[in-house]
């Protein structure tokens, strides 16, 4: 549940009473598009060196979320917040299992994709939308006997080309060759097409469905899900040539906090790849490297959305379909000294939301109001008339995508591991607490001009103490 105070429910009910859809003959269709590992460094977030054209266009046609967080910072976790709409309450919540996790607890488990399915509409995933490409899991991640959401998708797929299963492709370096962990490369160019690698079939598979499906006449939720920037940051050389000879903006707080509860070791980056003995915390010449090479895969995504975009537009479906574009939360590049996602700072919780919905207003005015990711599922229910569990822990963004400045319960909330952490804002303040240790804080204020000290940090904790979530 979110902790918004009755009387702004009863004001937010009774000014947003009308539902932003279309007509009642009609239902929305949806086009869902996640990308992995997605920092909120685009050209639209204010960012200028770098090159995100479509994903700018789509923001100056929607709302984009200024100040959107996940609520786990990992793959699989933070997507079965999307996808079910709800906080984590076990520790196999927080884990790359959590949606396969959740339905072998409760086989009632309410998803997003089932419930519009329920109410009529035809449900595709493609590519990585939940945490396996192709929503399948076994030895390859292609046993059709091992479902990750059942009942959820009419279609789940992932085209893995050269790659031949999904497993090879979602961490595959080009012409077909697989990860091999701990020793391929975490960085690659290669001359080439956007076939090159596993996005450019996804997105390939996306443009033929979104023909089919603009041809029925049943509403559709189309998701799809983009793997890069994931790591390897590969992409086709001509996305890299983007940023060859650019100046890079410095690293923002590049030092370990002196206290932190919850600082990685960039386990996933330094362990899981090659880097040839350089180091991006040392070297400063190979850390500058890696950055465009995260560059570069961003822009290669963004051409695979606006290839995505352009399909919809060409297919006359545009007029009638909501537009989501989500990361599903963000990375440290040397930030905090942390190459990697897995920890409560803000880098890695915060991550772009974007919605494009029929007939919305003040389009291309950004929403500053605190939002979560879990906020979308009642969001899209809202938005078509579909009728929103009772499960869910979100609220609609309705408001917001109505008028820009409507304001949200001014809270997200995340967890990793023993922690949570709330972003208001002035604040984050994370709580970590054990059966053997006292509870513990850290305290960070924004802008991040200064860190609180410990009196500060007591004082704000006690003010926020009763926003934690506890299941």
């Amino acid at each position: 549940m979110r902790f918004t105070s009755p009387l702004k429910r009863l004001v937010t009910s009774l000014f947003f009473l009308a539902p932003l859809t279309l007509s009642a003959e009609q239902k929305a269709n949806i086009l869902f598009i996640c990308v992995d590992d997605l920092r909120p460094e685009l050209g639209c977030y204010g960012k200028e060196h770098m090159y995100t054209p479509n994903i700018d266009r789509l923001a100056a046609q929607g709302r984009l979320f200024s100040r959107h967080y996940v609520q786990v910072p990992t793959c699989g976790a933070s997507r079965a917040a999307l996808l079910t709409g709800r906080y984590p309450r076990t520790g196999a919540d927080l884990g790359n299992g959590a949606i396969s996790a959740a339905h072998k607890r409760a086989q009632s488990t309410t998803t997003l994709p089932q419930t519009f399915r329920d109410n009529g509409y035809t449900t595709i995933s493609i590519g990585k939308v939940s945490h396996h490409p192709g929503g399948l899991m076994g030895k390859e991640w292609n046993d059709p006997s091992k479902v990750e959401m059942p009942g959820a998708w009419d279609q789940h797929l992932m085209p893995s080309g050269e790659w031949k299963t999904p497993q090879r492709a979602m961490h595959g370096l080009a012409h077909g060759v697989p990860r091999s962990r701990g020793k391929s490369p975490a960085i690659e160019i290669e001359e080439g097409p956007d076939t090159l690698y596993p996005d450019g079939l996804i997105t390939n598979t996306a443009l033929e469905h979104i023909s089919q499906l603009a041809k029925q006449e049943k509403p559709w939720l189309l998701a799809v899900g983009l793997i890069k920037p994931h790591l390897p940051f590969t992409a086709p050389k001509q996305y890299w040539d983007l940023y060859e000879g650019k100046d890079l903006p410095p690293v923002q707080h590049p030092e370990k906090p002196e206290r932190s509860l919850t600082w990685s070791k960039s386990g996933e980056f330094l362990g899981g790849y090659s880097h040839e003995e350089k180091d991006p915390r040392e070297d400063t010449a190979y850390a500058a490297h890696v950055r465009r090479h995260y560059y570069a895969s961003v822009s290669y995504v963004d051409a695979q959305v606006g290839k995505i975009l352009n399909a919809l537009e060409q297919s006359g479906q545009k007029d009638h379909t909501i537009v989501v574009l989500w990361g599903d939360h963000g990375w440290n590049l040397g930030e905090r000294r942390i190459w990697g996602k897995h920890n409560l700072y803000e880098e890695a919780l915060h991550s772009p939301l974007i919605i494009r919905s029929p007939e919305m207003k003040q389009a291309g005015t950004a929403a500053d109001a605190i939002t979560e990711t879990i906020d979308i599922f009642p969001t899209l229910c809202e938005l078509t008339g579909v009728v929103k569990p009772n499960t869910l822990d979100g609220a609609s963004l309705a408001p917001q995508l109505k008028v820009a400045t409507a304001e949200s319960d001014g809270i997200a909330r995340s967890f990793w591991k023993g922690s949570q952490s709330l972003r208001t804002d002035r604040y984050r303040l994370t709580r970590q607490t054990s059966k053997s240790k006292a509870t513990d804080y850290n305290l960070f204020r924004f802008p991040e001009t200064e860190t609180p000290n410990s009196e500060q940090t007591q004082k704000v904790a006690a003010q926020l103490e009763s926003q934690f979530f506890t299941p």
